[in-house]
């Protein structure tokens, strides 16, 4: 019940509020991609500065957390890959059916950690991300460079770039710098991250819901369920079936299965939209999954804590 108040709820408040001062209010798209722009360069990374430098990461299995995540995440993609043929899917609907399963809200994970673990769910969640944002986003375009719709298809950063630049990754380096060096932040420092760091997790919730578009076709509901599948359920289960017989226990799991069980991101349609992929599939795969969630999410964790407590 708590899960259910203080993170289901609010989220699916602020996805509505999203929703609804996208198509009512700021209706402006410029407003928007200014919020997500901030949301993502500069306020998430500050909570991920701020978490990590604070945190003991010597209870973080390292090994076992990087296995956990990349072999579930590698074996959805190359199943997608085999499956192309038998379900006749054309090159641009593969890349957004792969960006469905395997790509990740942070936002959405973000809160649910917090909620579960506090500053240390946080920052073990943001150490997951440190492993699975650069993966998903190499596997990710190098499906589009290969399947998509080569006349969108303009040129682009190498993967090593688009790594190096990843504001994300950036705010885990910074934070595990200051926490390997034993080095505080100042005071004076330390208060403007938090300030920065504060809006995090509602700009992303709302960016979120003002991103959700419903437009199907028939052939939609092979493509939606079957990404849908594999994103809310097959991968978080892989997940656990690999990180609880090594060792992986508390909030290290919680965090690892949340990476996994958390829907895909809105920026997989901006990345759909540059590189030649079917955006009115990713779009539709987004906002299904993403309400979808919010029933999945808390199964998943709790059938994780029986599975844990079994072994």
């Amino acid at each position: 019940m708590t899960l259910v108040t203080t993170a289901i709820v609010p989220i699916l408040l602020l996805l509505a509020a999203g929703a609804l001062l996208r198509q009512r209010v700021l209706t402006d798209p410029g407003f928007w991609r200014g919020l997500e722009w901030m949301s993502y360069r500069v306020f998430t990374p500050a909570l991920f500065v701020l978490s990590i430098a604070d945190t003991d990461l010597t209870v973080v299995p390292l090994g076992p957390l990087l296995l956990s995540l990349a072999a579930p995440i590698l074996a959805v993609t190359c199943i997608l890959i085999a499956l192309r043929r038998p379900l006749r899917a054309t090159g641009p609907q593969l890349t957004s059916v792969v960006q469905g399963a395997i790509r990740i809200n942070t936002y959405i994970g973000l809160i649910f950690a917090s909620t579960l673990h506090g500053q240390g769910g946080v920052a073990v969640f943001a150490l997951a991300s440190t492993i699975v944002v650069p993966l998903v986003n190499v596997i990710s375009v190098s499906m589009l460079t290969a399947y998509g719709d080569k006349a969108r298809n303009p040129k682009r950063k190498s993967a090593w770039r688009e790594f190096l630049e990843n504001p994300l990754i950036q705010g885990c380096a910074v934070g595990l710098a200051l926490n390997f060096a034993d080095l505080p932040l100042p005071e004076f420092l330390k208060a403007t991250a938090e300030m920065l760091a504060a809006p995090a997790l509602a700009c992303g919730t709302l960016i979120a819901g003002a991103a959700l578009h419903f437009t199907f076709r028939k052939r939609d509901t092979i493509d939606v369920g079957l990404a849908t599948v594999l994103k809310l359920v097959i991968l978080p289960l892989s997940t656990v079936a690999i990180a609880i017989p090594l060792g992986v226990t508390g909030a290290s799991l919680a965090s690892t299965v949340l990476i996994c069980a958390v829907p895909t991101a809105p920026s997989a349609y901006v990345l759909a939209s540059r590189m030649g992929g079917d955006t009115r599939l990713m779009a539709s795969i987004t906002a299904i999954q993403t309400i979808l969630a919010m029933v999945t999410l808390p199964g998943v964790l709790m059938l994780t804590e029986h599975l844990a407590r079994q072994g």
